[in-house]
């Protein structure tokens, strides 16, 4: 066994376990193989073993890059010679302070320009380019085979590049790479590399060592989406040249170890599903429970397994939502029989609202069709009572109108400046006092208040904690007809549930909207009040202790990462 499987193998739970942070909403890691860190690395580590010589065992028989070298020359001279290629400008010799590390026996330092003809493509005008012809390869084509161009024009032979060819995108998807398609136009920002001594170098082992070269860019970029490389910095680049027998083999070693980590990458993923979809059809047990001893079993089974099932923010994420789901379901915290029940709350709501109106404070709702059983979405303990959102809070929106901004105003809330629960000033416009006060005739907020986003990302909803005048637009406003009958962290509980729903009863083909009506409308689980309270209070306990869990497994991604870097630093040291 090689070094570098010993290494990938004897730390196998170090590669696989060492995920990036953040992961979109999957079980162990998302579907995307490139979300496990320590894979990532071992990548990275396999390709800088490569071009240094570590990878496989030199062969004392081998002929030397310095032979290579002048065969690689003579062949460059007489392309020369027959006018096939133009002589270029003598190249700076290579200084020590370009030569990182010492190099194996029987290897040289090169410039890239002594062995590579860096070629050109060509840029199109608007016009020049067809629905049929011959295919205008652009960066984009180099990963898909969707929205291609096309060209009539007769170019000279080196505009075109065949399957085989070694290509190299310098700016946006910056890197190697070796054209498996048929015969293409190379566009601007693609250069065709023509290897000087065709088949004295080989073109597997360049495209594995401007790999390397690509990602040291990369890291140097810090995650800058758009590099650009320049021809003459790309001529001027110093390879590590091996041998031709060892390039061979060190391209075949690269992709048997590149092979093994798409297999670690393919059972991470596969893992990472079936970890997602036992998470799900458990935690589903749970709100499908049908008495309290179904649920209880249906807990214990969870809880036999919860360091196994709650390892990822992802898993947690569905934990939160489930007990999010339990307490609008009153399965969360016991009934108490001695307290008011939600239909004598209710009344009590309903003598409010009918004060407001008498005092013209507000206007006279239109009747609400009754509930019928068909839209129960489950059973409610005896104590709860199912009502309708507007008939227990005062449902409002802003303008859906964009009014003129001004410099100096009155802010204006949209969706944009909602999240995670909190009210964002930092990128706010601003709106004159008369259009302020025509917003605020029909929806004033005041503190205590809940903001619900209707549109885009549909709700996001928020307590209102501040008293600085703003208008809103497209936004849900939820007023309480009375501060002493009803607890509104509980309906913001509720509504990050309802969201959910009402998200898929939106319209919009551009931005999904939810209207006022199917706001107003939606069905409200309600509680007694004072078991609201109880909820509340264990709901947050609950969320704080997730968040808690979260960290800890965060602080533990952490210290895999810094291991597989430790890995990565000794094996190069």
């Amino acid at each position: 066994m090689s070094a570098i499987q010993q290494l990938l193998t004897d730390h196998i739970d170090i590669w696989t376990a060492a995920e990036t942070e953040k992961k979109s909403g999957r079980g162990r890691a998302s579907g995307n193989a490139g979300s496990v860190y320590g894979i990532k690395k071992l990548r990275e580590l396999i390709l800088e073993l490569a071009v240094r010589g570590k990878l496989v065992p030199q062969d004392v028989n081998d002929e030397p890059a310095s032979e290579l070298l002048k065969r690689i020359q003579a062949e460059k001279a007489k392309l020369i010679a027959e006018g096939n290629i133009k002589k270029d400008k003598p190249l700076a010799a290579i200084t020590e302070d370009e030569k990182p590390f010492e190099l194996p026996k029987g290897w040289e330092w090169v410039r890239f320009a002594d062995l590579v003809n860096v070629l050109n493509g060509r840029a199109y005008k608007k016009e020049e380019l067809i629905d049929a012809g011959t295919p205008v390869l652009r960066v984009g084509n180099l990963f898909t085979s969707e929205h291609w161009y096309y060209s009539d024009l007769i170019l000279e032979e080196d505009k075109y590049c065949n399957k085989g060819d070694l290509l190299f995108a310098w700016s946006a998807s910056f890197g190697p790479f070796i054209w498996d398609g048929d015969k293409a136009i190379y566009h601007y920002h693609i250069w065709k590399l023509d290897l000087y001594g065709g088949d004295l170098l080989y073109k597997r082992y360049l495209y594995t060592f401007l790999l390397e070269q690509t990602q040291k860019i990369k890291a140097a970029g810090h995650g800058v989406m758009m590099i650009h490389m320049t021809k003459e910095k790309m001529e001027k680049i110093v390879v590590y040249l091996p041998p031709l027998a060892e390039q061979h083999r060190i391209a075949a070693k690269v992709d048997e170890l590149m092979a093994l980590c798409d297999q670690l990458e393919n059972q991470h993923s596969n893992a990472a599903d079936a970890h997602e979809k036992l998470v799900s059809h458990l935690l589903g047990t749970l709100t499908q429970s049908q008495s309290a001893e179904d649920f209880s079993a249906n807990w214990q089974r969870i809880a036999a397994y919860f360091d196994t099932l709650f390892t990822t923010d992802a898993s947690i994420d569905a934990l939160k939502q489930t007990l999010l789901q339990l307490a609008v379901m009153g399965k969360l915290v016991p009934q108490d029989v001695n307290e008011e029940p939600a239909s004598e709350l209710l009344k009590r709501i309903h003598a409010e609202k009918v004060k407001l109106i008498a005092e013209g404070k507000m206007k006279k709702d239109k009747p609400l069709p009754p509930i019928t059983d068909d839209e129960k979405p489950f059973e409610l303990p005896n104590t709860w009572q199912w009502v309708k959102l507007q008939e227990v809070f005062d449902v409002r929106d802003g303008t859906h109108d964009t009014p003129k901004y001004c410099d100096i105003g009155f802010p204006l809330i949209t969706s944009k400046n909602i999240s995670t629960g909190i009210l964002d000033f930092s990128d706010i416009k601003y709106i004159s006092e008369a259009d302020h006060l025509k917003i605020k005739d029909r929806s004033a907020v005041k503190r205590g208040d809940i903001l619900f986003a209707m549109i885009g990302s549909i709700g996001n909803p928020v307590i209102v904690n501040i008293d600085t005048d703003f208008s809103i637009k497209n936004m849900a406003l939820f007023k309480p007809y009375s501060n002493n009958i009803c607890d509104m962290n509980y309906l913001l509980k509720y509504l990050l549930i309802a969201a959910v729903a009402m998200r898929e009863q939106s319209t919009g083909a551009v931005q999904s909207f939810v209207s006022l009506g199917i706001i107003r409308n939606y069905l409200y689980a309600m509680p007694p009040l004072a078991e609201q309270h109880r909820i509340i209070a264990k709901v947050d306990e609950l969320m704080g202790l997730c968040d808690q869990l979260k960290s800890r497994i965060t602080d533990a991604s952490r210290l895999q990462q810094k291991l597989a870097d430790v890995l990565v630093e000794q094996a190069v040291a």
